[in-house]
């Protein structure tokens, strides 16, 4: 990848979902390589990527509750160290949340606090496998199985 794809990449900062470390790590799945290029290029410094406390709260509350605690933390640190930053949930996050929550009903609560996250951080760009984002006024959800056509989309 060429220097001005790399920094036309880092134009945007992309808000991470759990969903993308999830699959990286799993099982053979449709959605496993995207979701590791994905990390790939995050950890080549390619793309600016944030998360949240909440998505390693998920990651860690998911593994565990399979009873693969070890995994739970590999995953939640690999995550932390990957991401540029991580945000604190804060109060104003979580009133934002409710009333996202009301209003989307399509929702989960966690993906209520992630949208509420990224509007008061002022994201646009979220990484996640979960289409129940799309249609939230000023989020652009980017697809893993979307990533490649997305990223070469900036080399032309």
């Amino acid at each position: 990848m060429s220097r001005r794809h790399a920094v036309t990449l880092m134009n945007n900062t992309y808000f991470v979902d759990a969903n993308i470390i999830m699959y990286a790590a799993g099982t053979s799945h449709a959605l496993k390589q995207p979701c590791l290029q994905i990390l790939t290029d995050i950890n080549e410094k390619l793309i600016y990527s944030v998360t949240s406390v909440e998505v390693v709260q998920e990651i860690l509350h998911r593994y565990s509750s399979l009873n693969r605690r070890a995994d739970a933390i590999k995953l939640a640190n690999e995550l932390i160290v990957l991401t540029n930053e991580i945000y604190p949930i804060s109060l104003t996050d979580i009133n934002r949340a409710l009333q996202i929550h009301q209003q989307y009903v399509k929702l989960t609560a966690r993906d209520s606090i992630h949208a509420a996250t990224m509007y008061n951080q002022g994201l646009t760009h979220l990484l996640s496998a979960d289409a129940h984002f799309d249609g939230l006024p000023g989020i652009i959800r980017i697809d893993p199985l979307n990533w490649s056509q997305y990223r070469n989309s900036f080399s032309t």
